[in-house]
């Protein structure tokens, strides 16, 4: 099983309280992989959150070729932070040129184009760039988007954190993801590792899903470029919860009822039974099959964490005002917070939603047998 961390702080937290808590928890990974998200970022990020932020690893062919693309369309290179590692990485870890974290300014010609236009183009160069590198093997690219920061890579987490300086004051961020990676592949693609970003919406997941094909298929019929890649089975639950947000306008509190919706009698008293009935007939094909534990964050900063029907995956929330944790194992929120009021950590069940919202005052509950708080 892999081991999954999510942070969410008022204050700025270096990636290594993340991996450190990845490190209590590593009897639940095998150290094969490590991949971080970064959001509501601080340092010198804080000051550039409404323009793109690239993620990847290059050479340094792929870095000239980054370089005259980028160019070519109109965008300028505003900040970088690269890391440009040793030629002799710890065993376990691949030889990298560099890894790049770089924001860029908007092209002129953008300035007149709506948000949501905004947001498919930049979807859409990441696409591309992710096209490229894939056809000469010179770019890995994770992320394209404002205040948002990507790192994955082959090894132990604390190895590969050492290895890269990730206490570095340029990744301090207020809300972040990690996952130790438990490989379930002979050969190790780096874009299967979590958590998984579309448009600013970020998810991880312990499990499996064997319901991935139909979930698959469903998601590449609806006519969106961004639903591609699944590189892993779990990468469908980002997509579903980006489907959920921007096509079908539900709130976080919908998510359980499309990918584990309710039984058909127990919708017959339910006060959104007749919503919520058309919504698990429409959305039949998004229905997943676990066990999966799924944490995720939401472009406005809330976190979550969700089990399915089987609840057979490990997942405890608690914190306090201010500082909250959703992690695989209550070890790993020790780490994390020890001075928390421990009769307040909360192990969601199968019907359960657990929700920080971005003010981060309370572990907010909702159960799929509760009235959804939208409207119809």
């Amino acid at each position: 099983m892999c081991r999954l961390f999510c942070m969410t702080s008022d204050e700025p937290r270096s990636p290594m309280m993340a991996i450190q808590a990845l490190d209590v928890m590593r009897e639940g990974h095998d150290g094969s992989g490590v991949g971080l998200f970064l959001t509501d970022l601080a340092g010198p990020f804080e000051k550039l959150k409404g323009v793109p932020i690239l993620s990847g690893i290059f050479t340094n062919e792929g870095l000239d070729r980054l370089d005259n693309f980028m160019m070519s369309i109109g965008f300028n290179t505003k900040y970088t932070t690269s890391i440009k590692a040793s030629k002799s990485p710890p065993p376990g870890v691949p030889n990298r040129d560099i890894y790049l974290i770089r924001a860029y300014d908007y092209p002129p010609d953008w300035e007149e184009l709506s948000e949501s236009e905004i947001q498919h183009r930049l979807m859409l160069i990441r696409l591309q760039l992710r096209k490229m590198g894939e056809d000469k093997e010179d770019m890995i690219v994770y992320s394209f988007w404002p205040d948002v920061i990507m790192i994955k890579e082959i090894g132990d987490p604390m190895t590969v954190a050492e290895y890269l300086r990730l206490d570095r004051e340029e990744l301090r961020a207020r809300v972040i993801m990690a996952q130790g990676r438990q490989n379930t592949n002979y050969a190790i693609n780096l874009y299967a590792c979590h958590p998984f970003f579309i448009q600013g919406v970020a998810t991880m997941t312990n499990g499996e899903n064997t319901a991935f094909v139909p979930i698959r298929e469903f998601l590449m019929s609806r006519g969106f470029p961004g639903y591609v890649g699944y590189n892993s089975d779990s990468e469908v639950f980002t997509h579903i919860l980006h489907f959920m947000l921007n096509r079908l306008r539900l709130g976080i509190e919908a998510y359980k009822h499309i990918i584990t919706p309710l039984q058909d009698q127990d919708l017959v008293n339910h006060p959104d039974g007749l919503f919520l009935k058309h919504l698990k007939n429409s959305c039949r094909r998004l229905i997943i099959d676990g066990p999966n534990c799924i944490i995720g964050c939401l472009p406005d900063k809330t976190v979550f964490m969700v089990q399915d029907r089987k609840k057979l995956r490990p997942g405890v929330v608690g914190g306090k005002p201010g500082l909250y944790v959703f992690c695989s194992e209550i070890c790993g929120l020790d780490a994390a917070v020890p001075d928390r009021d421990k009769s307040k950590d909360f192990q969601p069940m199968y019907l359960d939603t657990a929700i920080v919202r971005p003010d981060r005052l309370e572990v907010e509950v909702c159960s799929q047998m509760d009235s959804l708080p939208l409207q119809h």
